[in-house]
């Protein structure tokens, strides 16, 4: 059975990363894995996605609509943005952190409010936790998207150490430590 995860951020977070660290540990659990190319404004500032899909044989890198088992989400407003992706008894795991889109920063909209209750009224697992602040403690404010990563490994039945096997092996060496770290104080 193919499960699928949609990493949905703004540009510059490290989605990338975050991707191919999970595509990299499926495919060394013996999953066939395919990971999607970034779309959006990944230099920008803007919306940016990137599918993962492993299973025992996956043919296309593609989540539609209604097929996501989990959105992994760097801010609020973007887990929001995708929840149309979502299963019915799907996950959000998300930052609590709010970047304000354009639009906003403009004036010609407002940054929703209570967003996060918001989906947990609609009857949505969200798992929220302010990983900025974890990244800081970690050493650095970029390592959000491995605080996300170690939030999300509680959903999987793969031991740490592999984790931190694929972390050495797709991070650049001299931020090992600090993502390693980072993504423990998300795992809790």
């Amino acid at each position: 059975m193919t499960k699928n995860i949609m990493i949905v951020g703004v540009g510059g977070q490290g989605s990338l990363l975050a991707s191919k660290l999970l595509g990299y540990l499926l495919l060394s659990e013996g999953y066939d894995v395919k990971v999607s190319e970034v779309h959006g404004m990944s230099q920008r500032g803007g919306s940016v996605v990137t599918y993962v899909r492993f299973g025992e044989k996956v043919y296309s890198p593609i989540i539609d609509q209604g097929e996501a088992d989990a959105i992994v989400s760097f801010e609020q407003l973007e887990a929001a943005r995708y929840l149309r992706y979502l299963k019915p008894n799907g996950r959000v795991v998300t930052n609590t952190q709010q970047i304000d889109p354009m639009p906003v920063i403009t004036g010609a909209a407002v940054y929703p409010e209570n967003l996060i209750e918001k989906m947990r009224e609609k009857g949505i697992q969200v798992d929220a936790m302010d990983c900025l602040t974890l990244a800081e403690q970690a050493g650095s404010a970029k390592a959000v998207n491995l605080v996300l990563m170690g939030r999300l490994s509680g959903y999987f039945d793969i031991p740490e150490e592999k984790w931190m096997d694929a972390i050495e092996h797709c991070v650049p060496a001299k931020f090992v430590d600090i993502n390693k770290k980072a993504f423990k104080l998300g795992r809790g």
